[in-house]
């Protein structure tokens, strides 16, 4: 292991730590492939098959486990796009998608390009948590 990839697991295992989990072989590795690249969107399978890519052996239900553990942490954000279709991102900011029907991708709305205004009234004792938009996005049909 090069002294690189050591002080990427050791900042990895503080992050893993500060959020409250403890900094398991699975999570660590899980957290390499998700967070090396900067911001991005994930679904379960594709983090299965990268971590299947990068010789690392672990089941689908254990990514799901994870990926659920990480978003209950504050470290993932969940974008439901489609009925059962999840995508988790690496950006917990507030801030919008667009999703891409034909190849299923989702990527950041820049913030400065949308305003959300007259929301409803929560009902009593509540309070609104976040406004997750998703434009949905195909090619034009000439």
């Amino acid at each position: 292991m090069s002294i690189s990839n050591e002080a990427q697991n050791i900042t990895l295992e503080e992050r893993l730590r500060d959020a409250g989990l403890r900094p398991t072989r699975q999570r660590i590795a899980l957290a390499d492939l998700l967070f090396a690249a900067g911001d991005r969107h994930v679904s379960a399978e594709a983090l299965h098959e990268e971590a299947q890519n990068a010789g690392f052996s672990v089941s689908l239900a254990t990514v799901y486990n994870t990926l659920h553990q990480f978003t209950e942490a504050g470290m993932l954000r969940i974008v439901q796009v489609e009925g059962a279709r999840t995508y988790f991102d690496t950006n917990v900011s507030d801030h919008h998608h667009f999703f891409y029907e034909e190849d299923e991708t989702v990527f950041d709305i820049p913030s400065r390009g949308v305003e959300v205004r007259n929301l409803p009234e929560p009902p009593d004792g509540t309070e609104i948590a976040n406004v997750d938009i998703v434009v949905r996005l195909r090619r034009k049909r000439h």
